[in-house]
Formats: structure tokens, C-alpha cells, sequence
């Protein structure tokens, strides 16, 4: 019986190390598993160790606790009088040995359950503020993975329909106007040099983006469109705090309108908290697509809204308004 009794001991502590380090996870079936298995060896071990077998409680109730928190309480009451009833209730368990190490138990039970309580309150706030952060981590890089997609788009778009604008223009102009279209072809060569500079700019999150800049770029990329351009020429009237998303906005509806529209004229109209880009085309940009959604997501980033539609008797307009909050 002895030799069992020993068995049964060393199963027991086997299954109680392979089982304590997974009982804080949630979600771990081989937790209960293992405290199943404790248990019934704890059953299977009171007729042969007596009242020394409530030893084992004492592990047991780190088990419950480190899975039940302050849950564990009924099930540490039960077993801490379990340790002082059932070997008192039965003839010949309560000698002096036995006495001793039954009272023993009686206390470490609750100490050891007050103790395990608190670790393991501890472990598991440290392993949600490591969860937290992986969380925090993850949302940061889809983030920036949605952000350089959003300046990639709204940089290059702009940029390879003014060079693809411009090249056309060349070749039409080599024919009967070799010095226009040189000057046109130098000038393809410059916005190549400034889409790779912007690029870089992109990835490296810095974007030097502004109302007075766009105005500029976009007043020439119409011109060369064949567009006639109806733009302000002062943008001193726009807050300063909506210069580079206003920016945006010019960059990214200029470009639908060279790139959709097939207008004869583009009208833009800026004001402190609005600008608004009107066009007579077909109404090309009636179906929002990346460009105009990675927009929508800056404006309202800002606290504005973004409005887009067909105009009567015929063109497009894009509109975006700041409130006055938003727009500091």
C-alpha cells in the first residue's frame, strides 16, 4: 500500500507542474484535464495516506484559484473543512501524527489559496497589458500600412496623370512645335524627379502637402489638359490649419477631372472652411474609388464631411467642409 501510496504521490506532483503555468490562460482544455486527474488521484489517495492526504489540498487549491480567482472561495471553504471534518469523523485517522499535519492543512489551505490569489492576480494583468500592447502594435503598423497605401495612391495618381498628360502633349506638339514639346518633356522629366521625392517622402511619413503648392501644380496640370482652369489665385483665405488637407483635396479631385471628366472647364472655389471643385464634364467620378475614399478618410480624420455628385445640366462637383472645430 505504501509503494501506491508513493505512485500515486509522484502522478500527483507531475500533474500538478503540468498544469499550474496553463491555468491563468484562458481557454485551456488541458487545464482541466490536469485538475480533473488531480483530483481523482487526491480521491484515490485519502484510504491509503489518511488525514495526510489533505496535503494535498494544498495544491489543489492553487490550482483552483490560479483558474477561478476569487470564484475559488466555496471550493477552498469545502476542502479546508473537508481537511478538519473527514479525519476527525473517522476512528483511528485522528492520532497525534495525524492531528498535527490535519490542522496544519487546515491553515495552509486558505494561506496558500490568499497567496496564489493575489500572484496570479498580478500574472494575469501582466499578460493583458502584453496582449494590450501586441494589440496596440498590430493596429499601429495597419495603420501605417494604410496610410503609406492612401499617400501612395493620392501621390503617384496625381503624378502619373500630369506626366501622362504632358508626354501626350509633347507628342503632339513635336510635330509642329519641336521647342514647345522639349519644354514639355523637360518638364516630365521634373515630375519623375518629384513622384520619386514624393514617394520617398511617403514612406518616410513626412508630406509636404499645401493649398498654395496644389494650386500651382493643378492650375498647369489643366493647362495642359486642354482645360480651362477657373482657380484663386490668394489662399490666404483658407485657415492655415486646413492648408494641407485642402491640398489633398485639390490633388485628388484635379486629378479625377483630368483623368474622368472630359471637361472643357474646372472651376475651384476656396474658402476658410470649404473647397469646392466644379467641372462641366460627363460626370466621370460618380463611382467612388480609392482615391476618393482614402479622401473621404482624411476629411473626416478632420472633422469635415465630403460631398460628391453630378451637377445639372451636366459636370461634377466635389465639396468638402470643415466646421470650425474641425478645422483647427
Amino acid at each position: 500500500m505504501a509503494v501506491a501510496g508513493y505512485a500515486i504521490l509522484a502522478a500527483f506532483c507531475v500533474c500538478y507542474l503540468t498544469t499550474l503555468h496553463v491555468g491563468w490562460v484562458p481557454g485551456q482544455r488541458r487545464y482541466w484535464v490536469g485538475f480533473g486527474l488531480a483530483t481523482a488521484m487526491f480521491l484515490v489517495e485519502i484510504p491509503i495516506a489518511r488525514a495526510d492526504a489533505f496535503a494535498m489540498c494544498v495544491f489543489l487549491t492553487a490550482l483552483v484559484v490560479t483558474r477561478r480567482g476569487a470564484g475559488a472561495v466555496p471550493a477552498v471553504a469545502a476542502m479546508t473543512l473537508a481537511s478538519v471534518l473527514v479525519p476527525a469523523a473517522i476512528p483511528g485517522w485522528h492520532d497525534g501524527l495525524g492531528t498535527s499535519v490535519t490542522n496544519g492543512t487546515a491553515i495552509a489551505i486558505p494561506m496558500v489559496g490568499l497567496a496564489m490569489f493575489g500572484f496570479f492576480n498580478v500574472m494575469k494583468g501582466s499578460y493583458a497589458l502584453a496582449q494590450a500592447r501586441a494589440e496596440l502594435a498590430r493596429l499601429a503598423a495597419e495603420n501605417e500600412r494604410v496610410r503609406i497605401a492612401r499617400d501612395l495612391h493620392d501621390l503617384l495618381g496625381h503624378s502619373l496623370t500630369t506626366i501622362t498628360v504632358k508626354a501626350a502633349l509633347a507628342r503632339r506638339l513635336a510635330a509642329t512645335d519641336m521647342p514647345g514639346a522639349v519644354s514639355e518633356i523637360a518638364d516630365v522629366e521634373t515630375l519623375t524627379r518629384q513622384a520619386l521625392t514624393d514617394v520617398r517622402s511617403a514612406v518616410a511619413s513626412y508630406r509636404d502637402v499645401t493649398l498654395t503648392g496644389e494650386l500651382a501644380t493643378g492650375r498647369e496640370l489643366l493647362r495642359a489638359a486642354g482645360i480651362v482652369a477657373d482657380l484663386p489665385r490668394a489662399t490666404d483665405i483658407a485657415d492655415p490649419g486646413t492648408a494641407e488637407l485642402f491640398g489633398w483635396v485639390l490633388r485628388e479631385g484635379l486629378t479625377n477631372v483630368v483623368r474622368h471628366s472630359h471637361a472643357d472647364t474646372c472651376v475651384v472655389r476656396v474658402s476658410a472652411t470649404t473647397v469646392e471643385i466644379t467641372d462641366d464634364g460627363v460626370g466621370g467620378g460618380a463611382v467612388y474609388g480609392n482615391g476618393l475614399s482614402g479622401l473621404r478618410e482624411r476629411v473626416e480624420a478632420a472633422g469635415g464631411t465630403l460631398a460628391a455628385g453630378p451637377v445639372s445640366p451636366r459636370g461634377w462637383t466635389t465639396r468638402v467642409s470643415l466646421t470650425p472645430a474641425g478645422a483647427l
